[in-house]
């Protein structure tokens, strides 16, 4: 009973001893002037942690205490989130706290493997196991709201942001979206659970050119069956909240385009949550030229249904003038508010305001021993197997073994862009890794930098690599050369790296190439200067134990490809799901007059789910339950997977289907399944998909979106050039 009247004391709320959430906002609205209800829309960052450009602004604490802020970015740590909450709920006149929100891409403190990385894991338990251990740490420092999982399809590699999502495939990156969902947010009950948000809405992975918030076009046939469905899968599982999108779609910027917010996003799906600008995005329509100055930008995205403006200073300046002159509905910022209110009250914010401030839990819940094994765990997973030759990896017991390259002992590039309070000091590298597990066996030498053309210290480097039985090269991007701002036309080895490597195989010692970066590198010229090629991403905290685990062999690497992987720059963009286009390139030799290339193959250098294994795996009995299936049916498709190896390996076997002929053109594969199995050495395992016909289903030029009657190809293997299975029909009744 104290505790009741100490908080009705507190907030001045009778709505806090009102048992339903809809009754708490509402009692809360209707004491709200139209300034405090404008302020909930407001989301300002700490003047210490900027993640994007700011204009000048009153001091933060002041705004915070006159109630003109309903959220905060960038604010960390237990101890200072409740020195800001204890300004809101005892400041300002309603008492009201505060959201605090915080980019956590690829955990908090713990860093997994950046997202792409993750992705090529294919094991979604492990994918959610990472986002609880981000949401557990998060939560300890104060923070309620995650600006993840961003669920962008990515088919442009130049494109920085590709390391921050599930790759190509919508079916793949439907599934990881969930997967990460359900592992920020639980079910939103305890204080180790944080909002998540579904990002960029919609289509910026679709940048032309692959640059940074540039412009997208796209048909929308195409936007339904390709760029959306993550974000839909992300809203069926009940994600809190959306961002919209830097980019203008298809002539609209995200932050004003009322048919996606409005129309696709609250009256299609239904959502109801929170949608916030990216930072600034709002004020940005002015540059993009859709509006004519802030004033316009802040009505466009208030009508459209932007609910909070993130640094853009749009809303708190003038939306309480567009709502006086009846520009903007009162309703309209009604809904907007309530949506801001409610998530507070989901996450229990006015019962206890420091429900995250907790900094005992803070000390006690960084880097706990599970949350790194489960680190280690997933970037093991992640990594891919590009080139193998058996007699070079896993590397012989008692191998001196020479590790050179830039990244070899490079802590900070091991993390990755948006490493949230990850610390390089926390980082174990691949050479702390392996001099642990092989003492006296390692020499070590850079042999050049990341980026610079210098060829100084490739003496070094030759050196150690003639003291050793094989050369590990540890090479690829630095932490800045991906991720958010960071696109590149070239997606070779930057610097020097390339010719270190060529001097390092005409040394006729193997060598092993381990390769770390964001995005796909375009390796044709790579290949052939390496015996073995790992793919290990930017791994995160524990990439080097991980790392070590995997060249000596205690692990077979298991990770597939999320992103095909060109020969070359122009041939992006390039993806497994295309069209068969009217001329397609034939089977045979190239033809004149076809869709070819005069200097290049179609073909990429590695295709979407590719990736080996130190055993080899054979699929067997492949077959479909039924060659016919009606528009209320299922149907199954069952192989055999066996091990043909002498060790214990995982298989990501993957299903695609092609529907043969449409009303629209088809694509020529779309993965429709895939499953992650592990199969002991000589031995096998039973798989069984089901497909029903809702699989099938696709937009039509009508914007109806159903399976069309019949014939199809189903394809099994482990990447998207799988063999075909059979043909079924699906019946129309």
């Amino acid at each position: 009973m104290l505790r009741r009247l100490f908080l009705h004391g507190l907030f001045g709320l009778s709505a806090v001893l009102v048992a339903g959430t809809e009754d708490r906002v509402a009692d809360l609205m209707a004491r709200m002037t139209l300034e405090e209800k404008i302020s909930q829309l407001v989301q300002c960052s700490s003047n210490d942690e900027l993640t994007g450009p700011r204009g000048e602004r009153s001091p933060l604490m002041a705004e915070i205490r006159a109630g003109r802020v309903g959220s905060l970015l960038n604010v960390v740590g237990a101890r200072e989130t409740r020195r800001m909450q204890e300004a809101a709920v005892t400041g300002s006149r309603l008492h009201i706290p505060l959201l605090f929100g915080l980019d956590v891409i690829h955990g908090f403190r713990t860093t997994f493997p950046v997202n792409l990385g993750q992705a090529a894991s294919w094991d979604l338990a492990a994918i959610e196991r990472a986002e609880r251990v981000a949401a557990i740490e998060a939560s300890a420092a104060g923070v309620h709201w995650t600006f993840a999982p961003m669920v962008d399809i990515a088919r442009d590699p130049r494109w920085g942001r590709i390391s921050e999502g599930a790759g190509e495939d919508p079916f793949l990156g439907s599934a990881v979206a969930k997967a990460r969902v359900r592992g920020f947010q639980g079910d939103l009950s305890g204080p180790t659970h944080i909002l998540a948000c579904a990002k960029h809405f919609a289509a910026y992975g679709a940048a032309q050119a692959g640059r940074d918030y540039w412009t997208t076009e796209v048909p929308e046939i195409t936007l339904r069956d390709t760029y959306l469905p993550p974000f839909k899968a992300a809203a069926e599982v009940g994600v809190a909240t959306f961002m919209c999108a830097f980019n203008d779609l298809n002539g609209v910027p995200c932050s004003g385009n009322r048919w996606l917010l409005d129309q696709v996003l609250r009256k299609e799906w239904g959502f109801q949550g929170i949608v916030v600008s990216d930072w600034g995005s709002i004020a940005e329509m002015v540059p993009h030229g859709l509006a004519a100055d802030l004033k316009e930008a802040a009505r466009l995205a208030a009508l459209a249904g932007v609910d909070m403006d993130m640094e853009g200073q749009a809303y708190l300046k003038h939306l309480p003038e567009l709502v006086r002159a009846g520009v903007v509905p009162m309703a309209q910022v009604d809904r907007m508010v309530k949506a801001v209110l409610e998530a507070k009250a989901k996450l229990g914010l006015f019962e206890n305001p420091y429900k995250y401030c907790d900094e005992a839990r803070e000390q006690r819940d960084m880097l706990r021993p599970e949350h790194l094994e489960a680190a280690r765990d997933l970037a093991r997973k992640s990594f891919v197997l590009l080139k193998h030759d058996p007699a070079v990896l896993p590397l012989r017991a008692g191998a001196r073994v020479a590790l050179v390259g830039p990244l070899a002992d490079a802590a900070r590039d091991q993390l990755g862009m948006w490493e949230a309070k990850g610390r390089p000091e926390d980082a174990v590298t691949l050479k702390a890794a392996l001099e642990a597990r092989l003492p006296g066996l390692v020499v070590t030498a850079p042999g050049c930098a990341v980026s610079e053309a210098s060829r100084d210290e490739f003496a070094s480097a030759l050196k150690a690599a003639a003291q050793a039985d094989v050369i590990v090269a540890a090479l690829g991007e630095s932490w800045d050369m991906t991720g958010e701002g960071h696109s590149r036309s070239k997606l070779d080895l930057p610097g020097s790296q390339q010719a270190l490597l060529e001097a390092l195989k005409a040394t006729g010692k193997p060598v092993v190439l381990v390769l770390f970066a964001g995005r796909p590198l375009t390796l044709e010229a790579v290949l052939p200067q390496a015996d073995a090629v790992l793919y290990a991403w930017q791994p995160g905290t524990m990439g080097g134990p991980a790392l070590a685990d995997v060249l000596l062999g205690d692990v077979s690497p298991s990770g597939k490809l999320p992103a095909t992987f060109p020969r070359n720059v122009g041939q992006i963009p390039l993806y497994y799901n295309t069209k068969p286009g009217g001329r397609p390139q034939p089977a045979g030799p190239r033809e004149q007059y076809r869709s070819n290339y005069l200097d290049t193959p179609n073909t990429p250098l590695f295709p979407f789910g590719f990736g080996l294994s130190y055993t080899r795996f054979a699929y067997t009995d492949a077959r479909l339950s039924s060659p016919e299936m009606g528009l209320d049916g299922r149907l199954t498709v069952q192989a055999t997977l066996r091990n043909l190896g002498d060790r214990e390996g995982d298989e990501v076997a993957q299903l695609y289907v092609r529907d043969l002929v449409g009303s629209v053109t088809r694509p020529v594969r779309e993965l429709k399944g895939f499953q992650r199995v592990r199969v002991p050495k000589g031995g096998q395992v039973a798989l069984s998909f089901e497909l029903r016909a809702s699989d099938l289903a696709f937009t039509h030029t009508d914007g109806s979106f159903a399976p069309e009657a019949g014939r199809f190809q189903v394809f099994l293997g482990g990447d998207a050039n799988a063999p075909l299975v059979g043909e079924f029909t699906l019946r129309a009744q």
